[in-house]
């Protein structure tokens, strides 16, 4: 298949997808350094969608970079802040939405996400996590003596919310155009098969209970 043709198809998953996704958000979910960012911007732009990143929303309504929010005020200050933004940038309309690695651990904030978006966990290990994150000195979290111990902790708390998503994709270092399009793939099945079920499931029930 040549370059041409691959982006053709490409193009035309994407305009699946975003029809398929019928005004729903997708949200990306995963540790530090799984490339939330990074693929969650390029399949935005596949998409057509406008693309946000918690992170930096929080910066800007915070005058203040995470690392300086985590030091200043400390993380329960950081969390209740992340839950508001995550909630106002959900409620903002449709997009692609790359959260912060421990968004999942706010009950509220996973309710959030169930209800507006279809949500895919970046899955990585340890190991390329902390290769990626060691090119970086942004994360407060892991200003420790053994970065790979905390690494491990974090992961092993969080898997059990990011298994929740519906969506897993295994991040890797391959070219960023071939997750992209992975993860358009699982959307593109994910949306006919399981949440089209849901979704006739749902208004069946609605129906036999003589609602609208």
């Amino acid at each position: 298949m040549t370059a041409e043709s691959q982006s053709a198809t490409a193009k035309k998953l994407a305009q699946t997808v975003r029809a398929a996704l019928d005004g729903r958000s997708v949200v990306l979910v995963g540790m530090m350094g799984s490339g939330k960012s990074s693929i969650g911007r390029r399949l935005a732009a596949a998409l057509e969608l406008p693309f946000h990143d918690a992170d930096t929303a929080i910066e800007q309504a915070a005058g203040m970079t995470i690392d300086e929010i985590f030091r200043e005020r400390g993380e329960p200050y950081f969390r209740e802040g992340e839950e508001r933004v995550i909630k106002r940038l959900l409620q903002s309309g449709q997009q692609v939405l790359a959260t912060g690695g421990g968004a999942v651990i706010s009950e509220r904030t996973r309710a959030g996400i169930a209800e507006a978006a279809v949500s895919i966990w970046l899955k990585a290990p340890v190991e390329l996590l902390l290769h990626r994150v060691a090119r970086r000195d942004n994360r407060p979290l892991l200003k420790a003596p053994d970065p790979k111990a905390v690494l491990t902790r974090l992961l092993d708390e969080r898997a059990p919310f990011y298994e929740e998503a519906n969506i897993t994709l295994v991040s890797r270092d391959a070219p960023h155009e071939v997750i992209v399009e992975e993860a358009l793939l699982l959307l593109a099945s994910y949306l006919a098969g399981p949440w089209k079920m849901r979704k006739e499931g749902g208004a069946a029930a609605a129906q036999s209970e003589g609602r609208p």
